[in-house]
C-alpha cells in the first residue's frame, strides 16, 4: 500500500512539473509583428511604497487588439542581489520582436531603450547591493516620502539620444549593440518575472484604456505605486505620448532565443571603454570645477557681509563722535548768539566792555545834607509833694 501512494505521488509531482513547464513554453513564445510599438510616454515615478523595493520601468505588450501598455511599477525582487533587466522589441528579420525581461546578478542588455529613471539604455543607475540592503540613487529615484537612510546623489550623465523610442533596430530604432559584459551577462543564471509583475502586466492587458488604439500613446495609468494597484493613490497618469502606428500584423514563433545583434570587435569596444573613461574624468572635473566656483561664491558672499558690517560699524562711530561734537559746541554756539544779540542791542555796551577799552571815571556826586534840629529843652519836673502827718487818737486820754 505504501508503495503505491508513493508511486501516485511521484507520477502527481510529474504531472505538475510538466503543466507548469507547457505553461511556462506558452508564456515564452515570442510574438513577430510587422509594425513598431508607439513611442514611451512621458510620466514622473510614484514614490516608493517599501524600503528594498526596486522600480521596474513601464513596457508596451502586445495582445488580441494590438499594443497595451503595462504601467511601471515598484516590486519586491526576488531575493537580495538581483537587479531587474527590462524587456524590449528588436528588429529581426524584417518584424519586431519581444525580449523578456529577467532577474539577474547583473543587467544585461536591453536594447539601448532609455526606460528612465536609470535606466539609461546601458546598465542600472538607480542603485546597487551592498550586503543585505539595496542603495537608492535619489537623483533618479523618488524615495523621499518614506524613512530611507541608505540613499546616496549621484548625477546621471545620459549619452544616448533621448527620443523615447521603446525599441531597437529596424527603422527608426535604437542602434544600441550589446557589450561583452551584456552578452556575458545573458549567459547567467536568471530569474522570470515575479508573480507580482506578471499579475501587472495581466491587469493592464484586460483594460480597454490600456490599448494603444485607446489612449492614443498617453495612456491615464503610466505607472503604479504597486504592482495590480490601478486606482487611488501612488497612480501616475502620462504626461505626452504619441499616435500609435498603423495595425499591425501579428505572428507567433517557436519559443526560440533571439539572435541578439552582433557585438562589437575588440578594438571598437577598446574605443568604448576608453570614450567612458574620458567621460567619467570629464564628469569628475565638471563636478569638481562646480564644487570650486561654489565654494568661492560662499567665499565672495561671506567677505561681501563682512565689508557690509565694517563699514556700517564705521559709519555708527563716526556719527557718534559727530553728534558729541555738536553737543560740546553747542553751549559756545549759544553764547556767541547772546553776545551778538547784546551787540544789536546796544553797540557802545559792548565796546565798553570790551578788554582794553578803558571807561572815563565818573565825577563825584554831592550826597544830599540833611538840616540839623536844635536840642530840646528839659522840662524841670515838680517836687513830690509831702502829705501832713496823721493824727491818732490816744485811746486812754
Amino acid at each position: 500500500m505504501s508503495r503505491f501512494t508513493h508511486v501516485s505521488r511521484l507520477a502527481a509531482l510529474m504531472l505538475a512539473i510538466a503543466l507548469a513547464a507547457s505553461s511556462y513554453a506558452r508564456a515564452d513564445v515570442q510574438l513577430s509583428i510587422n509594425v513598431a510599438p508607439p513611442a514611451l510616454p512621458v510620466y514622473e515615478q510614484p514614490p516608493i511604497p517599501e524600503s528594498g523595493w526596486m522600480w521596474t520601468p513601464g513596457y508596451w505588450a502586445y495582445g488580441d487588439d494590438g499594443y497595451y501598455w503595462v504601467p511601471g511599477t515598484w516590486v519586491e525582487p526576488p531575493e537580495v542581489g538581483v537587479v531587474w533587466t527590462p524587456g524590449y522589441w528588436g528588429w529581426s528579420d524584417g518584424l519586431y520582436v519581444w525580449n523578456a525581461g529577467y532577474w539577474g546578478p547583473v543587467v544585461g542588455f536591453y536594447g539601448g531603450v532609455n526606460y528612465g529613471f536609470g535606466y539609461t539604455g546601458r546598465g542600472y543607475e538607480g542603485g546597487y547591493w551592498q550586503g543585505n540592503q539595496f542603495f537608492y540613487n535619489r537623483a533618479v529615484n523618488n524615495v523621499s516620502n518614506t524613512q530611507i537612510t541608505n540613499v546616496y546623489s549621484k548625477t546621471v550623465v545620459n549619452n544616448v539620444t533621448v527620443n523615447n523610442v521603446s525599441y531597437n533596430g529596424g527603422p527608426g530604432g535604437a542602434t544600441a549593440r550589446p557589450t561583452a559584459q551584456e552578452e556575458a551577462a545573458a549567459h547567467q543564471p536568471h530569474r522570470p518575472p515575479t508573480s507580482a509583475q506578471t499579475q501587472q502586466r495581466t491587469e493592464a492587458g484586460s483594460r480597454p484604456d490600456m490599448r494603444a488604439a485607446v489612449n492614443h500613446g498617453k495612456p491615464e495609468i503610466a505607472a503604479t505605486a504597486k504592482p495590480a494597484q490601478f486606482s487611488g493613490a501612488g497612480v501616475v497618469k502620462a504626461t505626452a505620448g504619441s499616435a500609435p502606428n498603423a495595425a499591425p500584423i501579428r505572428e507567433a514563433r517557436a519559443p526560440t532565443p533571439t539572435t541578439a545583434p552582433s557585438g562589437p570587435s575588440r578594438d571598437e569596444e577598446r574605443q568604448q571603454q576608453q570614450r567612458a573613461q574620458a567621460q567619467d574624468r570629464q564628469n569628475q572635473e565638471r563636478e569638481a570645477t562646480q564644487q570650486r566656483q561654489s565654494v568661492d561664491r560662499e567665499n565672495q558672499q561671506r567677505e561681501a557681509t563682512q565689508r557690509q558690517q565694517q563699514q556700517a560699524a564705521q559709519e555708527r562711530v563716526a556719527q557718534d563722535r559727530q553728534n558729541q561734537q555738536h553737543e560740546a559746541t553747542q553751549p559756545q554756539d549759544q553764547q556767541r548768539a547772546a553776545a551778538q544779540q547784546r551787540q544789536a542791542q546796544d553797540p557802545q555796551r559792548e565796546q565798553r566792555s570790551a578788554p582794553g577799552s578803558a571807561e572815563p571815571p565818573r565825577p563825584p556826586q554831592a550826597q544830599p545834607q540833611r538840616a540839623e534840629r536844635p536840642p530840646a529843652k528839659e522840662t524841670p519836673k515838680p517836687a513830690p509833694k509831702e502829705r501832713p502827718p496823721e493824727k491818732r487818737e490816744n485811746p486812754q486820754g
